[in-house]
């Protein structure tokens, strides 16, 4: 089988060109949200790194091959005159391998397609190559290193890495294939020892990786931006304002002088942020204005400051505002109520309180108030609230409390007084004795005092009277209820004065030998429930002169 290593190696690069092109094209659709101006390539590419030589060739006619040389490095300068032509200087070092060893310079131009992130580059070079070998299988047969010209073409990809303002990229491969050509002269015939002369013919690749230093840049640096705003924007006399500036595209290795100007109010700050003093400012729209430069340069260039500017507002004072309730919003006569005022400035300044009440009167300087309904009739009044600011503006409010009318006397109602007994005396069952005359004069005293009242009298039976006993023929029990109240009512009107009209009588169900009675005050009305009115012109009050005695 006949071996074709630069073949392989031929496919290899192909390959890796095509994964290079396709991760490029890929970095470039995924970064396309980016800034046009933020691609800005280097001036100068210095690259250093190893390198792997994979020589394919024989030295003729001896048919000796030459060996991969798997140590070596690669230098290289590259100077751009524009974002994707330059010139380029290589170097590469391969130090003696298993049977060869290999040492070139070259120079020619070089193409690269910068993109974020990463860079392709693709070069053509023509040089001199230092080759030495090969020797054979017998190190007695040699071959002195010998100059000869050399041609090289491949390329390669950068990654640029996010460290030290990236000032260094990754070379991810470098791929480059190299003829070289060799004449050691005369031709001997192995295995005379000594150099064996002959004619080489080398194609090699050549595969790089290392690290590429940029210097410089093919634009120049972009010119300083700045923006500023203020915060807040509008505000009231005597509020501070904050205006930040933000700078863009500053040099970090350069400083900076910051100066503000505003035509409203005071202005103070030298860094990107000043402060605004409103007490000044008369309402109106003003303009903060700040400029940037870079310190230490007597005549800066226009790329080398900026300006900006900021409106804001001063706003009129606004007045108050106010809102009250009362607590509780209905009393009774001579009661009091809390009146609540909620004050309040849209800009904080102080407040103060007043009340005024159309009846009663109102305490209090505050927020809270005292109504006092004394002397104020009965119906609704209303409370204004009013609060007043250091500026004078002013806001009232009005609430109202509503007195209620006293409410009235309870009715009337009849009370229940002292009871008569007729139980002592068995010969006159219903006269009025004296026990009874004195229950009955307090109940005199009591109708004297108050001339409205009446009085109910009530008599009363037991059983016993009301059942016909021996040969009567009918009970006496319901006339001596009668005669008991009838009589009762007479010892009032005739010895104590009190209007008949004012006493009625009545006989009840009670199963006693008494009289109750109950007073009726005016507007009050007896219920007469188990009660019979007695009929007065049908019975006789009896007096109460004691009886006869009897003679011995």
């Amino acid at each position: 089988m006949v071996y074709r290593p630069f073949q392989n190696f031929s496919r290899f690069l192909l390959a890796a060109c095509a994964v290079g092109l396709g991760v490029g094209s890929l970095n470039a659709q995924t970064s396309s949200t980016a800034a046009p101006g933020g691609i800005n390539p280097s001036r100068v590419d210095v690259f250093l790194g190893y390198s792997y030589f994979g020589a394919h060739g024989q030295l003729k006619p001896q048919g000796i091959a030459y060996s991969s040389i798997d140590e070596g490095g690669l230098g290289s300068v590259a100077y751009y005159m524009n974002k994707y032509v330059g010139g380029e200087i290589i170097g590469s070092v391969h130090p003696d391998g298993k049977n060869d060893g290999f040492y070139s310079i070259s120079g020619g131009p070089i193409f690269r397609a910068p993109m974020q992130n990463f860079t392709l580059f693709g070069h053509g070079l023509v040089g001199a190559g230092h080759l030495g070998g090969p020797n054979s299988e017998n190190p007695a047969y040699h071959n002195p290193y010998q100059w000869g010209p050399t041609l090289t073409a491949g390329g390669g990809m950068d990654y640029q890495l996010p460290f030290f303002d990236n000032r260094f990229s990754l070379r991810l491969f470098e791929a480059d294939y190299r003829w070289i050509h060799a004449n050691y002269g005369p031709a001997t015939t192995i295995p005379t020892p000594g150099v064996v002369g002959g004619r080489a013919n080398l194609s090699a690749a050549e595969l790089s990786t290392g690290i590429v230093a940029h210097f410089g840049h093919i634009i120049p640096p972009p010119p300083v931006t700045y923006a500023c705003s203020a915060s807040p924007s509008t505000v009231f006399p005597g509020d501070p304002i904050t205006v930040t500036g933000t700078p863009g595209n500053l040099n970090p290795k350069k400083a900076y002088t910051y100066t503000w100007t505003a035509d409203g109010g005071t202005i103070s700050g030298n860094t990107a942020t000043a402060n605004i003093d409103t007490k000044s400012a008369t309402p109106g729209t003003y303009t903060a204005k700040g400029h940037i430069v870079q310190a230490g340069n007597k005549a800066p260039k226009p790329g080398e400051m900026a300006d900006c500017s900021a409106t804001y507002t001063v706003k009129q004072f606004e007045p108050p505002t106010i809102t009250c309730s009362a607590n509780p919003s209905t009393v009774a006569p001579g009661d009091s109520s809390t009146i609540t005022a909620n004050g309040m400035s849209p800009q904080n300044r102080p407040l103060t309180y007043s009340y005024s009440a159309s009846a009663g009167s109102v305490s209090g300087t505050g927020p809270s108030g005292t109504l006092s309904t004394a002397g104020a009739a009965p119906g609704t009044i209303t409370v204004t609230a009013n609060v007043v600011d250091d500026k004078g503006q002013s806001a009232s409010c009005t609430t109202t409390v509503t007195v209620n009318a006293p409410p009235p006397p309870p009715a009337p109602t009849t009370s229940a007084l002292c009871s008569a007994s007729f139980e002592r005396d068995k010969r006159r069952p219903t006269r009025v004795d004296n026990e009874a005359k004195a229950c009955l004069d307090d109940i005199a005293l009591k109708l004297q005092s108050d001339s409205a009242a009446k009085l109910a009298v009530v008599g009363n039976a037991t059983t016993d009277e009301t059942t016909p006993k021996g040969k009567q023929k009918k009970a006496v029990g319901a006339s001596y209820a009668a005669e008991r109240a009838v009589n009762t009512k007479d010892y009032l009107v005739t010895e104590k004065g009190i209007d008949a009209s004012r006493i009625s009588v009545y006989t009840g169900s009670d199963n006693a030998q008494t009289v109750t009675t109950t007073e009726i005050p005016s507007g009050a009305t007896l219920s007469t429930t188990g009660l019979t009115p007695v009929d007065e012109s049908a019975v006789t009050a009896k007096p109460r002169t004691p009886p006869a005695k009897k003679k011995k």
